[in-house]
């Protein structure tokens, strides 16, 4: 089915009320402190199963702590960041192993993502991924 065929099959968005639109424009105007500052960057990390820093961007190191235990560090405190992983191979082409991920601020080092790698039952396995941290 061409792309042009399914969109066809979806009604357009419905315009918006105007009551919808006022809340919108409010939310728009008095957020302005919530958001990443002007000095923010996006860094990032792609990681072998082995826990070998593939390329990045801000990344400095990536190690394997234990099976599925990974250390990332970067080059700025990364405390407030939003971080997100996926499983993915280093490479453009192919499919990861089937996987799970988890992410967090690394316990007691602020410039350092911990990253946990899970196989499709859940336990712990040597996987690789892509790691993106919005600081």
């Amino acid at each position: 089915m061409s792309s042009a065929h399914a969109r066809s099959r979806w009604a357009a968005q419905p315009a918006p009320e105007d009551e919808a639109t006022a809340r919108a424009d409010a939310e728009h105007t008095n957020c302005a402190g919530v958001g990443m500052p002007l000095t923010a960057r996006v860094l990032f990390a792609v990681v072998n199963a082995d826990g070998d820093l593939v390329r990045g961007l801000g990344a400095a190191t990536a190690n394997r702590l234990r099976t599925g235990m990974y250390q990332v560090v970067f080059d700025q405190d990364v405390t407030g960041a939003s971080c997100v992983g996926t499983v993915g191979l280093t490479g453009s082409t192919g499919l990861a192993p089937a996987g799970q991920i988890a992410v967090a601020g690394r316990t007691g080092i602020p410039n350092a993502v911990f990253v946990t790698t899970f196989d499709s039952a859940g336990a712990h396995a040597d996987r690789p991924f892509h790691l993106a941290v919005l600081a």
